[in-house]
């Protein structure tokens, strides 16, 4: 059997088999834990992402592949959860771009459409890292390359691009020390497997048997994306390019001819954290630089400029002022110049974002994370000038960024990774200051403390000299796990006296659904017989996942 080109049934019926096999191994995926703890959903987030897509896909129906492959990008644009999904959806982005003008696939434009979703996917990780899906997708599309110089056979080609991402994910952990140590591959990577074995199932018509073992045993259970792997550069030392510039451009033919390549490369010149999105009308920029001028004329070369929006990362401001709102907006809110959307899970815990004045709570966290069109649907019903969002969790950053690329509305998203973070940057909000400096305040603010999570092991496992067994509990400080003991009470004292200091003057405890209030009163006054100047506040939240979240500052 020979494939020379594929039509657009094909295409469709090719999407359709790659979100079933995902389907079929999410677990298998979710198992892929380097942390040990019970929050695992990188399979969960890449198939609800993917299953997006296909439906966006299969809404529209016609004969032209390079149009079905842009209803699939921008399905997955909008259903993008987590880290994993969020690249996912841009590792099709960039497959869609490449064939979005061809009517059938040919080995050569079939081929083209993989390297194309590999230079999208390296452009929209801030800090790419080997040993992660992007490595995996990467030797795919050489593998593939490789093959068209043999064959023009659309079966081979996809036959050696699945080839080409085992061998790649088998290598994760020679990348990524981190997977070694645990004994896993990178859960990314075998979700983007997945998908490609299900493209070579539907081309052959035969069930697709995976080569690699993806785990050491079967002892996993639960996994998360390596979130470390998707750093953002929070803290003040970290800033290179100091001012955080975005520019949207309506572009003028009767101006210079716009080329997408030569515009980011030029652009990439002028600092870091570049993000270019294009289409025959608009061009939206951001991209951290120490001349926002620069980049502004750049753009008026090409068009008009139709937004812009300047932060200075360096500035450093602090006041507090916020009255309490409602936790949903009404549909009479007459427009005000902040908005405030953030993520939290539990009854308490959504009450006490509630008191602090956000006027959108999205249900989520660990296990939970919201979508991009979640976020965009949130976002609709608010009337405001300008739009923060808080995520509190590092894997529903991506996601939350992504939402500038869908929503004409002036969108800030303050890259908290904790509930205690998402708290510091409200305190510091002023809605009398500029968006720069309230920017700038509640992201330095969320920075400043300490943030620490009590849960259990779902496994053993030896991390960072901390030696974990199955349903031990652990004393994760700032996303590492610093104790582990087999009783709570121990864990909980442990963890707090690491991270009190002679310093330190405030200690926040939220109880979690599994948590116990008594023993977080107990174990403050323990505490407070080695640190008396420490203020305690502890609050029921019913937040999952985690016994007790604590903040210190």
């Amino acid at each position: 059997m020979e494939l020379l080109e594929l039509n657009a049934t094909q295409f469709q019926d090719m999407i359709v088999s790659g979100s079933e096999y995902l389907t079929e191994n999410v677990d298998l995926v979710n198992s892929l834990n380097v942390f040990p703890v019970p929050d695992g959903d990188t399979g969960t987030n890449m198939n609800m992402t993917f299953i997006s897509g296909r439906d966006y896909l299969l809404k529209e129906e016609g004969d032209h592949v390079g149009e079905a492959a842009l209803n699939l990008a921008k399905g997955l644009l909008m259903g993008a959860r987590g880290n994993s999904g969020v690249i996912l959806s841009q590792i099709f982005r960039g497959f869609s771009q490449a064939i979005k003008e061809e009517k059938h696939l040919d080995a050569k434009t079939f081929v083209a459409a993989f390297a194309g979703g590999v230079e999208s996917a390296y452009k929209a990780v801030m800090k790419p890292v080997e040993g992660t899906i992007l490595t995996v997708a990467r030797e795919a599309a050489i593998a593939g390359e490789k093959q068209l110089k043999e064959s023009s056979d659309i079966i081979e080609i996809m036959r050696a691009i699945v080839d080409g991402a085992t061998l790649a994910l088998e290598s994760t952990p020679d990348l990524l020390p981190v997977l070694k140590q645990v004994g896993v591959v990178d859960s990314g990577g075998k979700g983007l497997l997945c998908i490609y074995e299900g493209f070579l199932a539907n081309l052959t018509g035969e069930k697709v048997i995976s080569k690699n073992k993806a785990v050491k045993d079967e002892s996993h259970a639960h996994a998360i994306f390596s979130e470390m792997n998707e750093e953002m550069p929070l803290r003040m030392e970290d800033i290179t390019f100091g001012f955080c510039t975005e520019i949207m451009v309506r572009l003028d033919q009767n101006k210079n001819n716009f080329d997408e390549q030569d515009f980011r490369q030029t652009l990439n010149q002028m600092g870091d954290s570049l993000l270019v999105v294009a289409d025959d009308e608009i061009v939206k920029v951001h991209v951290h630089t120490e001349n926002p001028g620069k980049v502004m004329q750049l753009g008026q070369e090409f068009g008009e400029l139709i937004k812009i929006k300047v932060d200075n990362m360096r500035e450093q401001v602090r006041e507090l002022e916020r009255q309490d709102q409602q936790i949903q907006p009404h549909s009479q809110q007459t427009d005000k110049k902040y908005a405030i959307v953030t993520v939290a899970a539990g009854k308490g815990m959504i009450e006490l974002f509630k008191s602090m004045g956000v006027d959108y709570v999205l249900a989520g966290g660990q296990t939970m994370n919201p979508s991009t069109e979640d976020f965009v649907k949130a976002i609709d019903q608010l009337h405001a000038e300008e739009i923060i969002i808080l995520p509190n969790n590092k894997n529903i950053i991506m996601a939350a960024e992504q939402v500038s690329q869908v929503s004409d509305k002036s969108i800030h998203v303050i890259p908290t990774k904790t509930i205690p973070q998402g708290i510091a940057a409200l305190i510091s909000f002023n809605p009398e200051m500029d968006v720069e400096s309230n920017l700038e305040h509640m992201s330095e603010m969320s920075q400043s403390i300490k943030s620490g999570q009590i849960t259990y092991s779902i496994r053993d496992t030896e991390i960072d000299g901390v030696n974990i067994k199955k349903d031990d509990f652990m004393g994760i400080i700032d996303n590492k796990i610093k104790f582990s003991h087999p009783e709570l009470e121990t864990c909980l004292l442990e963890t707090l006296l690491q991270m009190v200091n002679d310093h330190s003057e405030l200690a926040t405890v939220l109880v979690g659904e599994d948590g116990d209030l008594g023993l977080a009163e107990a174990t403050a006054d323990q505490v407070n017989q080695v640190f008396a100047d420490v203020e305690f506040e502890i609050i029921q939240t019913d937040q999952p996942v985690y016994h007790y979240i604590m903040s210190v500052e």
